[in-house]
């Protein structure tokens, strides 16, 4: 069996790994464009804080591992230009700039997702980046030492730049967020947004919503950003306004896409032609609150899928559930958490949503230490049906949102969940969990 996989990150490397365990005589391919395979993508803001810490340190496994210790051949520097869905084969151009083709039996797209860059004068200029991978973030972390960045401008207020918000103010760096949205976490529920506002301003952090971006110029030695009726100023600017799935492979070669353009997959990672899968950030999902098609591209779902894709090859029938959208980040020092989806997205959904905002603490009353934590339920009037949790505190929240994320996998209703045994002891929760407090309150507005 010819098993042939385009990109080498989370989802392509796990379906490599696995298709050899379960098919060791299996002829297996990876074809990556980049240099790098199998590193934590994630772990790129917090390695950049530290001067200290090599970038090469968040490289899980090498290239060669993979060759010597599984046979997997892992052929670097190749970039796949075309599928040929009729002969089953792909083509494309190696490292040393000849052309190629590769016959398949499967195939697997784990081609990924890139960074969006504005299309808007001056953001070709040095000093000017995106974070996406890890050779992005070894530009960066290169820039940062041998610049004298006193100042940084970082375009969009999302996961990615409130994570690098936090890395260049650990380096003593000045920092500015701006975007043309008029507010900072929309999709958030606006008690959390506003904690998440005030730890970012009360660390220095300058914020400007609602400002379009026109153009990015280089004047007496620095780079300006004209945006809204004024300007902006900086040595450093990094483009963190989202990412896109790379599909054009999947789109040329006639496969049908779903949501954000995302290659469309079933429960079993195949595409809409039998012998070719598509896993990690360039394929989409199923939720499993809205139980509709979703495209969120995130860590787990990646390596997962992949997987998954890896026994299916095989021969396998793994179906996977789906997704929560579950996830968090710390920004300086408050970690923020969410799950399932908010209540505009419920409407959309066609849930009648309500929702429940609370505040409680991470600790027992009177345990020294504790801090606040803020959540916000949502659940269906209808049903009853728990829908998503939000939350944001000075600890105890990074774990305690998965209590919420299981209880959506589960398909739990708010009553159910305000009934779940939650562990107690005072050095990490009061005797009332913030969940239940908050899913007891939910209970009140959906029972009146």
């Amino acid at each position: 069996m010819r098993f042939v996989i385009v990109g080498g990150d989370a989802a392509g490397m796990s379906a490599a790994s696995r298709a050899k365990r379960k098919m060791p005589e299996a002829e297996v391919t990876v074809l990556e464009q980049g240099y790098d395979v199998s590193y934590s993508a994630c772990g790129m803001p917090y390695a950049i804080a530290d001067p200290e810490r090599s970038m090469q340190a968040l490289v899980v496994r090498e290239a060669r591992a993979f060759r010597e210790k599984q046979g997997v051949d892992v052929q670097l520097g190749c970039r796949v230009e075309g599928i040929d869905t009729g002969k089953g084969r792909v083509y494309g151009t190696s490292q040393d700039g000849e052309s190629f083709q590769r016959p398949y039996d499967k195939l697997l797209l784990a081609t990924g997702a890139s960074a969006v860059a504005p299309d808007l004068p001056g953001f070709d200029l040095p000093g000017v980046e995106v974070l996406k991978n890890l050779e992005h973030g070894r530009r960066i972390k290169d820039y940062l030492a041998r610049n004298r960045v006193r100042r940084a401008i970082l375009l969009g207020m999302g996961y990615i730049s409130l994570e690098m918000a936090e890395s260049l103010r650990t380096l003593g760096i000045e920092v500015a967020m701006v975007k043309p949205g008029p507010e900072l976490l929309p999709w958030m529920d606006r008690s959390l947004a506003e904690l998440v506002r005030v730890e970012l301003e009360e660390n220095g952090v300058e914020l400007y919503p609602g400002r379009e971006i026109h153009r990015l110029e280089s004047r007496d030695d620095e780079l300006r950003l004209i945006c809204g009726a004024g300007e902006l100023n900086g040595d450093f600017v990094l483009a963190g306004i989202g990412v896109r799935p790379n599909s054009e492979l999947a789109a040329d070669a006639g496969l049908d896409l779903g949501p954000k353009g995302a290659v469309a997959v079933d429960r079993t990672m195949q595409t809409s032609h039998s012998d070719i899968y598509a896993a990690g950030d360039c394929a989409d999902a199923y939720h499993v609150v809205s139980r509709e098609k979703t495209w969120i591209p995130l860590a787990l779902r990646a390596n997962r899928s992949g997987r998954a894709v890896g026994d299916n090859a095989c021969g396998g029938n793994v179906r996977l559930d789906g997704v929560a959208g579950t996830s968090v980040f710390r920004v300086l020092g408050q970690e923020v958490a969410t799950t399932g989806i908010n209540a505009d997205q419920a409407r959309e959904h066609g849930f009648d949503p309500a929702t429940v905002s609370i505040e409680s603490r991470s600790r027992a009353h009177g345990h020294p230490g504790a801090q606040a934590i803020r959540v916000a339920l949502v659940g269906d009037r209808g049903s009853g049906r728990l829908l998503g949790a939000q939350m944001v505190g000075g600890e105890g929240v990074a774990h305690r949102i998965n209590a919420a994320a299981v209880a959506l996998h589960a398909g739990m209703d708010v009553e159910a969940f305000s009934q779940t045994d939650l562990a107690y002891a005072p050095p990490f929760g009061p005797v009332w969990d913030p969940l239940l407090t908050a899913a007891r309150e939910l209970l009140k507005k959906l029972e009146s």
